[in-house]
């Protein structure tokens, strides 16, 4: 269950972040309220997972690389952002952190 709490607090922080980009520094409506109920959401989401037992390193850590992750690979391929090797390069080393984290929890 938390698994699937974790995924849905990932993915509703990654609507929420490209809301945040498409609200144009909120100054459109849509987007800008998008972007806070995605966020009111991803925190409660990662909230419930923390309550469930799932360690707060491991938790934020798997957010956040996931996180970064996806919002570059959407806004390379959909916003017209650049993704250079680089930053493919870092992204990498983040995915490989946090799997060095989980794998090194203690269970």
């Amino acid at each position: 269950m938390q698994w699937l709490l974790l995924i849905g607090a990932i993915l509703t922080e990654v609507t929420g972040t490209i809301s945040l980009r498409l609200s144009d520094g909120f100054t459109r409506l849509v987007p800008s309220l998008i972007a806070l109920t995605s966020y009111g959401i991803a925190f409660t989401l990662l909230a419930q997972v923390l309550k469930l037992g799932m360690g707060v390193g491991v938790a934020y850590g798997i957010w956040s690389a996931l996180g970064v992750t996806l919002v570059a690979v959407i806004g390379a391929v959909f916003l017209g952002d650049t993704l250079t090797w680089v930053q493919i390069v870092g992204i990498v080393l983040v995915i490989a952190g946090v799997a060095a984290l989980e794998l090194g929890a203690a269970r």
